[in-house]
């Protein structure tokens, strides 16, 4: 073989190992490591200082472990990853050791907007999300699949002012995953920008024209949030929340607060959350019938929610607490809101809304919707009802909302009416009641008592939706 035939040879041989090499070490680094800058890392792997460093540079299907630490960063997701926190000695669970909480903070100079709302896509509200997972418009088809597990993402000194950029913790759009053992805080504006409805901890959107997205919330603590705890929104979107603790802020005079939403045409499971705290202080003047309105938070609130006769959305085994409306279902006539089933949930305290015009009484779970089922709640001093089928929506074919529904051995200890029948299609069965002032009443309105003077007569009081 002439010479230059063994140099070639050799240099393919030697372009060969390289590339085989760099595939290698390629390979190895798809489970790397972040921690801060200066802090030897926990895990003995590939390492970066950031978590956006870290993200942008391992390929699809990649596992990052988070230290223990604080990163000051926004961070985009648009492939297949695992997003883990672990502790100081690199475990998780029962095995951790020492610290244990990596902490995503705003960057120094506050958040910036990374994307848009699909409500009204392609014009939607302006977004900063401290964490987005976003599938790329030229791959809706496919959903990417993103898991976010023990970390904390803390919205304080965002420096957002004004209703023009909304606030989101953890984006999912059009994109699928699992959210497990997060805490999401103070996703918040400025108090005096709270009216505007942004700041939202948890927010799965997909739909709207464009893709899809089915997403596991669970077991996560979720506080100080602006309008929504966690919100399930548009056509595409499929969620089982589950296991959650969602704390509002408590009776307010700033915003009417959700917290949890299944809204626009999405779906799913929710189950055995603890919700709390959900209260809106409405102005003493507020009216059904003229401005200022009058608003209610609500603890679990489905708002033309997209439940079908072949796939029911299960709303189960909840503990609601200290609301204005524990579970509230509704069609506005846009979208229908059927096919519920809200069973074994425990409900406590649904105040009432004081105003110049009367005592407003309000309903433990109110489903102003079709083809609904509530079997075996426990209510606690509520108000209104224990239980209301509610005839005073506009369904979508434009019918009075409440038909094909039923109430069965639900119990009810004090409430002004055990159960409302608004709809004559609505039925009720086997429900127990203790202190009560009426057991059954075939309307959409209690009997005047329980402290209240007025009821709803004149209009049905509104929830409010996050919508952008």
């Amino acid at each position: 073989m002439p010479p230059f035939a063994y140099r070639r040879a050799i240099v393919c041989t030697l372009s060969a190992f390289v590339f085989a090499l760099a595939l290698s070490l390629n390979l190895s680094a798809s489970t790397v490591v972040v921690t801060p800058p200066g802090i030897a890392a926990c895990k003995a792997l590939p390492s970066y200082s950031t978590i956006s460093q870290a993200v942008s540079s391992v390929p699809s299907g990649s596992t990052i472990f988070v230290c223990p630490g604080t990163y000051a960063e926004q961070v985009m997701i648009t492939k297949k990853l695992t997003l883990t926190g672990v502790s100081a000695n690199g475990l998780v669970g029962a095995t951790a050791l020492g610290s244990n909480n990596p902490v995503i903070v705003s960057p120094a100079g506050g958040v910036l907007i990374n994307s848009s709302d699909l409500y009204e896509n392609p014009n939607g509200q302006p977004t900063a999300a401290q964490i987005l997972v976003q599938t790329p418009s030229n791959d809706y088809a496919t959903p990417i699949l993103v898991t976010i597990d023990n970390i904390t993402v803390d919205g304080s000194n965002n420096g957002l002012s004004g209703c023009g950029t909304d606030l989101v913790g953890i984006y999912y759009r059009n994109a699928s995953g699992t959210v497990d053992h997060v805490t999401t805080r103070y996703q918040e504006l400025d108090p005096s920008d709270f009216g505007c409805q942004d700041g939202l901890a948890i927010y799965v959107q997909s739909g709207y024209g464009t893709g899809t997205g089915a997403v596991i919330v669970e077991n996560s603590s979720v506080h100080d949030y602006d309008k929504n705890g966690i919100t399930i929104d548009g056509s595409g979107s499929v969620a089982t929340v589950m296991g959650n603790y969602v704390v509002g802020i408590g009776a307010t005079p700033l915003i009417a607060q959700n917290g949890i939403q299944v809204s626009d045409g999405a779906s799913g499971k929710i189950s055995s959350n603890t919700v709390t705290d959900d209260v809106y202080v409405n102005p003493s003047d507020c009216s059904l019938t003229t401005s200022p309105a009058c608003y209610n938070a609500v603890g679990i609130l489905l708002y033309d929610s997209g439940g079908t006769s072949a796939s029911h959305i299960a709303i189960s085994g909840n503990t609601i607490s200290n609301t204005q409306g524990a579970i509230v279902v509704v069609t506005d006539g846009n979208g229908t809101a059927d096919y519920n089933d809200v069973s074994t949930n425990k409900i406590t305290t649904t105040s009432a809304i004081v105003s110049t015009a009367g005592t407003i009484l309000l309903d433990a779970i109110d489903l102003c919707s079709d083809y609904n089922t509530a079997t075996s709640n426990t209510i606690f001093n509520t108000t209104g009802s224990g239980v209301h089928l509610d005839s005073s929506c506009t369904d979508l074919g434009g019918g009075a909302s409440g038909s094909h529904s039923s109430a069965t051995t639900n119990t009810v200890n004090e409430a002004c009416t055990g159960v409302l029948l608004g709809n004559s299609g609505a039925t009720q069965s086997g429900t127990i009641t203790y202190n009560v002032v009426e057991t059954t009443s075939t309307t959409d309105s209690c009997p005047v008592g329980n402290g209240g003077s007025s009821v709803k007569a004149a209009g049905k009081i509104r929830p409010q939706p996050r919508r952008h």
